[in-house]
């Protein structure tokens, strides 16, 4: 049986700004899926009914962005990515997701508030130069990031400490994120269902959802493809910012 109209007017907006996110337009806003559809459902299965319409959104996100995308990034952070994966889905019954988003939190705002200061400094006018791919980070950052994203959702942010500075081209960040996660998200089907997290009722609620996610992730790429790299990156480490914020407020409100 499908849920009443309740559910579907919180639902809907959650749907919304993940579906935003998606498209491209930043991981604060997918972060606030899970916790506003919880108003609606248990956290456990406001995760699980997330899932397959994340990997929807991730469908129609690769055909928009199928041109681009930076395959070094992606051959550096995946193999811990998936890593973090296995690691989040053997501790997923002894790990407290809470410290975990804290932590993450605050790493996430360390790294902005650190970014802001570089800017500051070179404020003279001299260019902040591209970081090049090292290795040790990006095992570290996406082992964290498969981890966080199995374990809390919150894989978003280390990524974007590995990924940011290397200053890509908007368009080749937006699409080699979409990648990244796609490739996550797919993997984490097998954990999820090993662990009985979705199920047939599950996702014939997560159906009815698929054409509103497949709308937002449009317009989302829409925004995206759009903006210059002058607008994209300050947007880009803004939404780090909020996200980082938001996962230590919800670390530290369930912690008290």
């Amino acid at each position: 049986m499908l849920p009443d109209l309740d559910f579907y007017l919180i639902a809907a907006p959650a749907v919304l700004l993940v579906g935003l996110s998606k498209g491209g337009m930043g991981e604060a806003l997918s972060l606030m899926g899970v916790p506003l559809l919880s108003l609606a459902v248990s956290p456990v299965q406001a995760a699980a009914l997330l899932l397959p319409i994340l990997i929807a959104m991730d469908m129609v996100s690769l055909w928009i962005w199928r041109k681009h995308g930076d395959r070094k990034t992606l051959v550096m952070l995946l193999p811990g990515a998936i890593a973090g994966i296995a690691i989040g889905w053997a501790t997923a019954a002894h790990v407290p997701r809470d410290a975990l988003r804290l932590i993450i939190g605050l790493i996430t705002v360390i790294f902005v508030l650190r970014y802001v200061y570089t800017v500051w400094l070179s404020r003279s006018g001299a260019p902040i130069p591209p970081k090049p791919h090292r290795r040790g980070p990006a095992a570290f950052w996406g082992s964290f990031a498969g981890y966080g994203s199995f374990v809390a959702h919150a894989g978003g942010p280390p990524f974007q400490i590995y990924a940011l500075p290397l200053k890509l081209d908007p368009r080749e960040y937006t699409g080699t994120i979409v990648r990244f996660f796609a490739t996550l998200n797919a993997v984490k089907l097998i954990p999820y269902f090993a662990l009985g997290q979705l199920d047939l009722s599950n996702l014939a609620t997560s159906a009815t959802l698929f054409p509103l996610a497949m709308v937002a992730t449009a317009c989302g790429a829409w925004i995206v493809k759009r903006m210059k790299p002058q607008v994209f990156y300050p947007l880009m480490y803004t939404m780090a910012f909020i996200a980082g914020s938001k996962l230590v407020w919800d670390g530290l409100s369930s912690a008290g």
